[in-house]
């Protein structure tokens, strides 16, 4: 008799469970929404590191301590990295490498633009050239770095003072504004 109290106690248990599992009926999109209006991210990511490779070889490094997944957003998707972010680019197997480093950062999908903020800086180990500014936008379609901001360029022959700067991922090609310093410049033959 007490066996057959425990058996049909287990058996309105495993009834019960079952009814709760088949009565959950939120689909992935409904669950996504939900974390959108409540401005939570679908997934978080700790002690993140992704190597990015394009036929085979390694094109990149981003290393992260938190990643906030938020492409649940309709308009405007992105990732943000709270805790910071270190990327380290490689071009030319690996001979011209820039690393970027930030205490802040964001990246929308769809227009392939960065924010890095607070403490950024930029180091190009084959020019020997490192950029610091407090915050920077990163256009990784053009491979494009610019910041209205105030920055500090510095080089083996220059350090140049600003606010305003614009360049090509890899600190060549650069274009200045509201400067002080000392530039040395080389004059070009006609």
């Amino acid at each position: 008799m007490i066996n057959r109290k425990k058996i049909l106690i287990k058996d309105i248990a495993i009834i019960g469970l079952v009814a709760m599992f088949f009565s959950c009926t939120n689909t992935k999109k409904e669950v996504q929404d939900f974390l959108a209006d409540k401005n939570l991210p679908i997934a978080v990511g700790k002690n993140i590191y992704h190597v990015y490779k394009d036929s085979g070889k390694v094109t990149s490094k981003l290393i992260t301590p938190v990643l906030h997944d938020f492409t649940n957003r309709k308009e405007h998707p992105y990732n943000e990295f709270p805790d910071g972010i270190k990327i380290v680019s490689y071009e030319n197997n690996g001979k011209d490498s820039v690393t970027i480093t930030g205490n802040y950062a964001l990246t929308y999908n769809k227009t392939s633009i960065s924010e890095i903020r607070d403490n950024v800086v930029i180091i190009n180990h084959n020019e020997k050239s490192k950029l610091e500014t407090n915050q920077l936008f990163w256009d990784q379609k053009e491979k494009y770095f610019f910041t209205e901001d105030g920055f500090r360029l510095t080089n083996p022959t220059d350090t140049i003072n600003g606010y305003g700067f614009e360049s090509k991922q890899d600190l060549t090609k650069w274009i200045a504004k509201d400067i002080t310093g000392q530039i040395e410049t080389k004059e070009e033959e006609l």
